[in-house]
């Protein structure tokens, strides 16, 4: 993109920050009706090959992107006024030596935002941060996933058939070198949803211009099974989120603690997972993605653990769903990011082990807690991730009210609901001074020593000393005269 170009979507972004939410938001009411009543049509540009090589139906699609999608855009329509409100700060609180100085807070758009896209949810992930970029008032540029550009552009036309300007969303190429040369042009903020490999890049050119970002970069995400969970619940769950988009999801069960369990407990988990996920369709992965299983199994076997359920085939170029059992930390598999069906099993004595055990791995997006509810929540407060789910995995996520993120490894900052959606802006700040504080522009002297000290220390030192404050404060003011 040149800089020409940009300056042609700056000057549309001014128009449309200057246009009033309200106007925005019917804009985006628009859109959702439109992509409701062609919500096939729409599922259909989402290629049926994703991420490499993964099968994806269109009824998939359907409930797993779209119907999320228009649920983000009502939820927009419904809180974003209250969310971008303008806040008067008022006389309560304001320090007494401010005076009469009036105070707001408003949440402006960053001006030209990038959206890099990833491959493995290309309508979902990026349409709700073009989205939710829109309504804060900026202009987007759209960078898709390899494959997946198609997305983009039905998005594109249907905001366009909603009246959204053209200048307001850019698709690029679908490429590296496309997301570098927009960086390199000068956008205002950076939206990622990729490897930590892809996050790393992009923050090395951002550095260089100090422009801010959220990144949303994968894990390796834990399942932690306490004692009194339902054990086949958890099996279902467990088979459910290999089974769900071909493993292909950034938050997808890669590691299962069992938490104190009895033997004769832990063994129905086993049990029940190894007859689950040989049953599980085999997805096709790239070649590197089958490098990468391959060495992870090898260095887990290579230091004890049995590979109970073994979907990689050196003949084949599918693979199967895959199980580690008697995984232990220092494996490679239990903090190594992996999007294949693959996940491991631990036994831990108590929580301390489980978490000394997790703390190893460098990511911090989702973790799943099974087991009574009480004892669920004191284990996920001492969890360091961005998303805790109780009871169940990945499908809660959905709801577009909740603000989508991680820590570590994982990223920083976060996409969707109330905080996604002040994300795409930035604070700004009015101040406004009633009257004339000639004192304040005095030049200071040994005089007022004493009387800023006072005045500390009425304020602020404590009942016992206020009163000494007080006195320091009209001795330093009668000095002063």
């Amino acid at each position: 993109m040149s800089r020409l170009g940009l300056e042609s979507t700056r000057a549309a972004q001014r128009r449309w920050e200057a246009t009033p939410l309200v106007a925005r938001l019917r804009v985006l009411e628009r859109f959702r009706q439109l992509a409701a009543n062609g919500a096939r049509e729409l599922a259909e540009t989402v290629p049926t090959r994703l991420a490499g090589a993964l099968s994806r139906t269109v009824a998939d699609t359907l409930v797993s992107e779209v119907l999320p999608i228009v649920e983000a855009c009502r939820f927009l329509e419904r809180e974003a006024g209250g969310i971008l409100r303008t806040r008067e700060l008022g006389s309560n609180g304001r320090p007494v030596w401010l005076g009469r100085v009036e105070s707001k807070v408003e949440r402006a758009p960053w001006g030209v935002i990038l959206v890099i896209a990833a491959g493995n949810y290309p309508l979902l992930l990026a349409g709700v941060q073009v989205l939710q970029a829109l309504v804060a008032g900026n202009a987007v540029l759209w960078k898709p996933a390899p494959g997946t550009a198609a997305v983009a552009f039905a998005v594109r036309a249907l905001l366009l058939e909603a009246g959204l300007e053209p200048d307001l969303v850019t698709v690029l190429e679908p490429s590296v070198a496309a997301g570098e040369e927009a960086i390199a042009a000068g956008v205002d903020f950076v939206a990622v949803t990729g490897s930590p490999t892809t996050g790393r890049a992009v923050l090395r050119q951002l550095a260089e211009t100090v422009t801010p970002a959220v990144l949303e970069l994968s894990g390796c995400d834990a399942v932690l099974v306490l004692p009194g969970a339902d054990l086949g619940h958890v099996v279902d769950a467990v088979s459910f989120g290999l089974r769900f988009n071909g493993s292909f999801t950034c938050m997808a069960p890669r590691r299962i603690f069992l938490l104190g369990l009895k033997a004769p407990e832990a063994e129905v988990v086993e049990t029940g997972l190894k007859k689950a996920l040989a049953g599980l369709d085999p997805v096709e992965l790239t070649d590197a993605g089958r490098v990468l299983v391959g060495s992870l199994l090898d260095d887990a076997r290579a230091l004890g653990a049995t590979v109970a359920v073994n979907g990689l085939h050196e003949s084949e170029r599918q693979v199967g769903a895959t199980l580690v059992l008697g995984a232990t930390p220092e494996m490679a598999v239990l903090r190594s990011e992996v999007f294949a069906p693959l996940v491991s099993v631990m036994r831990t004595v108590d929580i301390r082990e489980a978490l000394a055990a997790d703390a190893v791995c460098p990511f911090g997006l989702t973790a799943a807690i099974f087991g009574p509810e009480g004892e669920a929540r004191k284990v996920a407060a001492q969890l360091r991730v961005g998303n805790v789910l109780l009871n169940d995995v990945i499908t809660p996520t959905a709801e577009p009210r909740v603000s989508f993120g991680g820590r570590g490894g994982s990223g920083y900052g976060v996409t969707r609901g109330t905080e996604g959606l002040l994300a795409m802006t930035t604070p700004k700040t009015t101040q406004v001074r009633r009257g004339r504080p000639n004192r304040a522009y005095e030049v200071t002297g040994d005089g007022h020593i004493e009387l800023f000290a006072g005045l500390t220390q009425l304020l602020h030192g404590g009942w016992g000393k206020k009163f000494a404050g007080l006195r320091r404060l009209v001795a330093a003011v009668r000095k002063l005269k």
